[in-house]
């Protein structure tokens, strides 16, 4: 069982925010430990979602949610790749991106283009929270940057466009 990113600090978050937190966590271990979907789902949902590991107490999420977006991102990483690196500032492409923000951001950029049942700012202002959990200084801003780029591509109704 390969280690998840520790977060720094997290504010309360309702269950479609720790489904995020969650989501992005799994994604992480999947990208390091090469851990695979049905691993990485039964794991997080039989051993995390709402318990306590190593002292620490993982809040209650909201399951199906987690499910989706692990299990969207790992569906559509082929298209959302591509859209995340070209909304990342000029000569750092996503494979040079710590796997914590990969995580983030796949995350984010999956829930734009795919959950439109969720407006376009709660995405971004929920994944630059969960951003703060793991950095501080200008990665958060970088974030939200990156997403508000997708989101007025995706979703550009919602921006007046």
């Amino acid at each position: 069982m390969s280690a998840v990113p520790k977060v720094r600090e997290a504010r309360p978050a309702n269950q479609r925010g720790a489904a995020r937190l969650a989501a992005v966590q799994a994604l992480y271990q999947m990208d390091l430990g090469g851990t695979t979907l049905p691993e990485v789902l039964a794991e997080f949902e039989t051993h995390r979602l709402g318990k306590e590991v190593d002292g620490e107490q993982y809040r209650a999420a909201d399951a199906g949610f987690f499910r989706d977006l692990v299990g969207g991102v790992v569906d559509d990483q082929r298209q959302l790749d591509p859209a995340i690196d070209a909304a990342l500032t000029s000569g750092w492409p996503l494979a040079r991106v710590d796997a914590t923000l990969r995580a983030i951001l796949r995350a984010g950029a999956f829930e734009l283009t795919h959950r439109s049942d969720v407006p376009a700012r709660v995405v971004i202002s929920e994944y630059v929270d969960v951003a703060n959990a793991f950095y501080a200084g200008d990665v958060p801003a970088m974030v939200n940057a990156v997403l508000d780029a997708l989101a007025r591509k995706a979703r550009a109704a919602e921006f007046g466009g």
